[in-house]
């Protein structure tokens, strides 16, 4: 795990992280750095993807540098900059499509599975584990997935990023109170200080380095 480190870049290369059932690609796109990852099945070559969010070209490359079949796409949560590709990509691979239920009424292309709170999300031999994280939008979710090797990684959009949780102050339907408490609760609470959490913009983190910053994210309000 040591090789991995998360710093990817718009027009670079892609990082990949080598797991003993898994293999964990993230490539950026777009102005905004937005995160894509792709997560392979070791025994079956069956492969999800984690928002389709722009550069349906760079997605389709990493794609190819994975076993090169698409069987399912995750999207995080609602927001433009997250689906940008979405219909391409489903119409050029025909993935099963998966959001949260309270996201899905919102984006350009309904999903085939609505998501909730300890749904799964099964791609080959692959178990991935689902979190239903409200405040950033009403039905962001992200997934846990145990590489049964003693490691949770932990994909969780726009709900946390080294330094704070996501933003709440652009939509009437955004609530820092409510997403603090979900982060808190349904990730601190729930996984240990060597999780890897893999967000929706920038490089990575582990819930060790973020831990101790949880009261002082409370008090100041974002």
């Amino acid at each position: 795990m040591s090789a991995y480190d998360g710093h990817v870049e718009p027009g670079g290369p892609t990082a990949v992280r080598e797991l003993e059932h898994a293999v964990i690609r993230k490539a950026a796109v777009s102005e905004m750095n937005n995160n894509v990852y792709l997560i392979t099945c070791r025994s079956t070559g069956e492969q999800l993807l984690v928002d389709a969010a722009d550069d349906p070209a760079r997605i389709s490359r990493l794609v190819d540098e994975g076993s090169g079949r698409l069987d399912a796409l995750v999207t995080t949560h609602q927001h433009w900059d997250h689906v940008r590709a979405l219909e391409e990509v489903l119409r050029s691979t025909g993935a099963t499509s998966y959001a949260g239920s309270d996201d899905a009424g919102a984006l350009p292309v309904a999903p085939d599975v609505r998501l909730d709170d300890g749904d799964v999300v099964r791609v080959g031999e692959l178990t991935l584990s689902v979190i239903h994280l409200r405040g950033h939008t009403p039905g962001g979710v992200g997934l846990a997935y145990d590489d049964r090797a003693g490691h949770t990684h932990l994909f969780t959009g726009d709900s946390l990023f080294p330094g704070g949780v996501g933003a709440t102050s652009r939509y009437p339907y955004q609530s820092f109170p409510q997403l603090i408490d979900d982060v808190e609760h349904k990730v601190f609470d729930r996984f240990d200080d060597r999780t890897w959490f893999y967000p929706g913009h920038g490089d990575d983190g582990t819930l060790g380095a973020e831990r101790p910053s949880l009261a002082s994210w409370r008090a100041r309000g974002w």
